[in-house]
């Protein structure tokens, strides 16, 4: 929702600026206002927004640099830039960098709130990305050394069998500690446990590899908890 999202307008052109703000917040953002990039860098608040619409041409700290900067300080957050001078050399190193969207002077108020609203969701979901696997690799600290081959294993495509031969150990004795594994990282199935390894990018191989892997489509991969 619209009024959730906290936007930062960075434009030295204090009517433009005036404007900006204007639009945005009458269109549902909480939207706040700064002279420069340094100005938005040294504010305490800088991690409270989800979207920067940022002047590509800003005095002392240009767009780049501020993107550059923002990337260093809070990766997560999203920036539309805006200019008047239709530079697309420069468009496109913003947008080869991350940047949402360049939008051209003057604006059209519904390209700006479109581009802003995917900023923000953009935003919203790379937080709760991180979120979850700060979450999971807390889970995953709570393993022990072998339990942690367990897992490495059978998110690889691991059958127990072959993972007590691998490990040296019966597969019965895998049995168990599978189950730990899955109770401890909160996983209901085999699914969700290769979906863990892969956003705490576990990546390893079997060691067969001949041996099958699972058949996961994306329905089961995205239902992971």
């Amino acid at each position: 929702m619209n009024h959730e999202s906290m936007v930062a307008v960075i434009d030295d052109d204090e009517p433009a600026r005036r404007a900006l703000l204007r639009q945005l917040n009458c269109a549902g953002f909480r939207a706040v206002g700064f002279a420069g990039g340094i100005e938005f860098v040294n504010a305490a608040a800088h991690r409270d927004f989800d979207c920067v619409v940022a002047d590509m041409y800003l005095p002392i700290m240009d767009g780049l640099q501020l993107q550059a900067e923002i990337k260093r300080i809070s990766p997560d957050l999203s920036i539309v830039f805006i200019t008047g001078h239709g530079d697309l050399s420069v468009g496109l190193a913003a947008m080869k960098q991350g940047a949402v969207d360049f939008l051209e002077k003057p604006l059209h108020e519904d390209a700006l709130i479109e581009a802003v609203r995917r900023g923000a969701d953009l935003c919203r979901q790379r937080r709760a990305a991180q979120a979850r696997r700060v979450q999971l690799e807390g889970r995953y600290e709570t393993l022990t050394r072998r339990e942690r081959e367990v897992f490495d294993l059978v998110a690889a495509g691991r059958l127990n069998k072959q993972a007590g031969a691998d490990l040296g150990i019966t597969e019965r004795t895998i049995k168990v500690h599978r189950g730990r594994v899955m109770q401890k990282m909160g996983a209901d199935s085999l699914a969700t446990l290769v979906r863990m390894a892969i956003i705490l990018e576990i990546r390893s191989l079997p060691h067969n590899p001949d041996a099958p892997r699972p058949q996961l489509n994306a329905l089961e991969l995205n239902n992971g908890r």
